[in-house]
């Protein structure tokens, strides 16, 4: 299958660890010229040299805060300097602290707002203009699994992102006209830094071992495992590229058949 991505010019936010990192190498290894960035410059130009010698692909590394609308912008304009464009764009953050609804104070709700929710809107509003001036784009948003079914204990997440959820669908209607496709994309237990954090607080919650709040969280996927991130890197790259032009406002699961609900 012809992905059609050599040349396109891909920003990947989050991306010096995790399933932002694997996004971004796979594109790279595609031929993808890719902008990447994280908030911490040490680990985000570690992370963009160990892609460039694995994958020989072409790569920008830029510190950027997503909570900062000033880091966005920059990010956004260091991007054009260098590549004179923005043909991809996968959104990206880390996740709030866990905690219960009304555990968290108005600050908590702010910071939460602006970590998942208007990251994303602010990197979209600065990359539509270059992606309609090309001609057209893609747009990525991960989610979590929340959107579909609460997670305990990770009120701040499964509010926030269920609001993500609907700013991609949204989107997919709103710039389709202009050729930019906007799809989520929505990861199950894969297993990230993030998730293995998760795994640690739920175990102490519940007074196991860390090996025990896995093998429990294992058996409840019907393929019975975590998912690499690989394995949701390559559904990204996909979403992402011309081999999925006839797919915007969609939702995929990499789940291993975790998400129970029908739709």
């Amino acid at each position: 299958m012809k992905l059609g991505l050599e040349g396109k010019v891909a920003m990947v936010a989050g991306a010096s660890r995790g399933l932002g990192y694997a996004v971004a190498r796979g594109l790279a290894a595609e031929g993808a010229l890719v902008s990447m960035s994280s908030r911490d410059a040490d680990a985000i130009s570690i992370a963009a040299q160990r892609i460039q010698k694995e994958t020989g692909g072409t790569v920008l590394a830029v510190a950027c805060d997503v909570q900062s609308a000033k880091d966005i912008a920059a990010w956004h304009q260091a991007t054009l300097d260098r590549f004179e464009g923005i043909d991809l764009l996968y959104t990206n953050s880390g996740g709030p602290p866990p905690g219960a609804t009304l555990s968290f104070d108005d600050a908590a709700w702010q910071r939460a707002f602006e970590l998942l929710l208007m990251s994303a809107v602010r990197m979209i509003r600065l990359a539509v203009p270059s992606m309609a001036m090309r001609g057209g784009g893609a747009i990525l948003l991960p989610t979590s699994s929340s959107i579909k079914e609460p997670i305990a204990n990770l009120a701040l997440s499964n509010i926030l992102r269920g609001a993500v959820s609907s700013l991609a669908k949204t989107l997919a209607i709103e710039l389709a006209a202009k050729k930019i496709r906007v799809n989520q994309l929505v990861p199950g237990r894969i297993d990230t830094d993030r998730v293995r954090e998760l795994d640690e607080a739920n175990s102490k919650r519940a007074g196991i071992s860390v090996e025990e709040q896995q093998k429990k969280m294992a058996a409840s996927i019907p393929l019975g495992r975590y998912g690499d991130a690989t394995e949701f890197a390559n559904a990204a790259v996909f979403l992402l590229s011309d081999a999925a032009s006839y797919i915007t406002g969609s939702t995929l699961q990499v789940d291993g058949g975790m998400i129970r609900s029908v739709v």
